[in-house]
Parts: structure tokens; C-alpha cells; sequence
């Protein structure tokens, strides 16, 4: 059995992070230290720490940002063989759910298989900062969406983030001219947003719907000059992952690095957590995949590639009522 621990904030879950992993561990069998974060970014600290003090998991109990932090912990540590595992109790928890962690799932009870597997991670850089991240980054707009996220109030999951586009698309609308480079391509462009993932969501919105988190690739998604209309249009498709390949101003594909460079300051998101923001007058950022650098605990991939399909039908048609271009 591997010897674990479970790094939490006891305020996720609108504090209800202890009952929901008291639950946890009786529904899964997990047998694991607790270690409670009391201060912003601790959760780093704790798992750089328990990689050192002989633990073999180390599990990120909490939304995106816990699972950025023990992340950045365990990847700083020099410890390659440590165990991520993820429990599911934020806002959004897009790379659970690219593990195939349900939430619901855990609180009814049930038990899933697991594997564990090998997935590749990002490295950012912008001025003197350095970060890793295991799930995406975003470039311009949708940092700036990440900024509108934290003034919201009693939302969570889709519901937050779909208010928070909408009042970022309100606030922050602008296509700065951009040089990027993704590998041996170079563009330039107005440029609304990039997004470069390893998972399939950001935010709750499918973004890079064929993304896989041990391809070797990231999967990125361009917004050159699109309108305010055009967005909010495209938001059906942003929830169900169908985002049309042929658009003038909407670009897909992969790469292994990519670098921005932006004619005003950049806003940016590794995981959900800002990277930078304009008024830090950071104009570059560059990115690298560093392949099979870390190891988690999975649902297997069939079982997942299942879960997709599921989640897929239960879109509500509501959601979806308004036409694609």
C-alpha cells in the first residue's frame, strides 16, 4: 500500500472539505495523513515537503488551484517517482475531471479503479516567474476571465466561469498585436486569446475537446479578431467541445513550445492561478511540454473516454440554444 498523505484547505468546499474527505476515505479505503494549509500557496510547501519525507502519494485534496500548488511541489522537489492523486472539492476541478475524477461519484459512495500513469507537464515562463502546470495556460483573455472569476460570489462550476466571461467580455476586450511562435511557426496577429492545454477544459468549457494528458503534445486554441457576438455565439460550442475547425478567426492545432510576444502587457492563467496580470508589464511568455514528467492516479482511459460520453449527453439543450456561426 502506498504511504499517503492528503494536503487540504479546510475553507474548500465552502468549508466542507473535511466531510467530504472523511467520506472519501471510507468510500475509497484510503489510509492517509491529513495536512491542513493555513496560509495562500502552502500547499506547495507541504508537498515539496512530504515528497522529502518519505511519502509515496501526495494527494491534492481541493479545486485546481490546491492541485496546481501540490503539483508545483512535488515537480520542485526532484522526487520523479511520488504519486499525484486528486480528490475533487473546488469551483471548477477541470483536471479531475481529465483523470476521470467524479465527484459525485465519491460522495455516493462508489468506488473507482484506478491506474496510475505517466503525464506530461507545462513550464511557464513570464519575466522572472517560473511555473509549472499539469492541466493548461491561458494567454490574454482568458486571464483575464480568471480575474472576473475571483470577484463572483456563489457560483460555482460552469455557472461561474460562463458569468465571469461574459463580465470579462464587458471589461477586457481587446485584440493587442501578438508574435507568437509555436515550435518553428511564427504568427502575427491581433490576438484576443491563446489557450495551450494538456487537459480538455478550462474553466468548465472544452477548449481542446481532443487533448490527451500523456501525448507528448499540447493542444492549443487561437482567438484572433473575433467580436463580442462571435464569442458569445460560440459559447455553445465551447461547452460541448465542438468548436468548428474551419473559422478565419479561430485556430486549433499542437505544439511542443510556444512563446508570446504582446505590443502591451499580458495577462496569464497556469491551472486557473494568474501567472501574471497587465499591471506587472510582462510582455512574453513562453511555454514548454516537458513529456512523462509526472505520475497520477487515473481513472483507466476507457472508463474515461465513458464518463466523456456521458457528461456529452447531459448538456442541457437550454445550454446550447443559441446557433453556432
Amino acid at each position: 500500500m502506498l504511504k499517503s498523505c492528503i494536503i487540504y484547505n479546510p475553507a474548500a468546499g465552502r468549508g466542507q472539505a473535511r466531510h467530504f474527505i472523511s467520506a472519501a476515505r471510507r468510500s475509497l479505503g484510503i489510509t492517509a495523513d491529513l495536512w491542513t494549509t493555513t496560509q495562500p500557496q502552502q500547499a506547495e510547501t507541504l508537498a515539496k515537503q512530504a515528497a522529502h519525507s518519505g511519502y509515496h502519494r501526495v494527494i491534492a485534496a481541493g479545486g485546481d488551484g490546491t492541485v496546481h500548488e501540490v503539483a508545483n511541489g512535488l515537480l520542485d522537489s526532484g522526487q520523479s517517482d511520488i504519486v499525484l492523486g486528486v480528490l475533487p472539492i473546488g469551483s471548477m476541478n477541470d483536471y479531475a475531471a481529465a483523470l476521470g475524477i467524479d465527484a459525485e461519484a465519491i460522495r455516493r459512495g462508489q468506488k473507482p479503479t484506478t491506474e496510475i500513469i505517466t503525464v506530461d507537464v507545462g513550464i511557464a515562463r513570464a519575466g522572472n516567474r517560473e511555473r509549472f502546470f499539469v492541466n493548461g495556460l491561458g494567454i490574454g483573455f482568458n486571464g483575464m476571465v480568471t480575474i472576473e472569476s475571483r470577484k463572483i460570489l456563489g457560483l460555482r462550476g460552469l455557472p461561474l466561469y460562463s458569468l465571469a466571461l461574459f463580465q470579462a467580455m464587458i471589461r477586457h476586450f481587446a485584440h493587442p498585436n501578438w508574435e507568437m511562435i509555436l515550435d518553428n511557426r511564427r504568427i502575427r496577429s491581433p490576438s484576443l486569446a491563446l489557450s495551450v492545454n494538456l487537459g480538455i477544459r478550462e474553466g468548465g468549457f472544452q477548449v481542446t475537446p481532443r487533448a490527451e494528458l500523456s501525448d507528448g503534445w499540447f493542444d492549443y486554441l487561437h482567438a484572433t479578431t473575433l467580436t463580442r457576438w462571435e464569442l458569445l455565439r460560440f459559447v455553445p460550442a465551447l461547452i460541448t467541445g465542438t468548436i468548428p475547425k474551419n473559422h478565419p478567426r479561430i485556430h486549433t492545432g499542437q505544439c511542443r513550445t510556444a512563446r508570446v510576444l504582446s505590443d502591451s502587457p499580458l495577462c496569464v492563467h497556469a491551472d486557473g492561478e494568474l501567472l501574471c496580470v497587465p499591471e506587472d508589464r510582462i510582455c512574453e511568455v513562453t511555454v514548454t511540454l516537458i513529456p512523462g514528467r509526472l505520475r497520477v492516479e487515473a481513472i483507466p482511459r476507457h472508463a474515461r473516454t465513458r464518463q466523456a460520453d456521458h457528461a456529452m449527453n447531459q448538456v442541457p439543450a437550454s445550454s446550447v440554444a443559441i446557433q453556432r456561426p
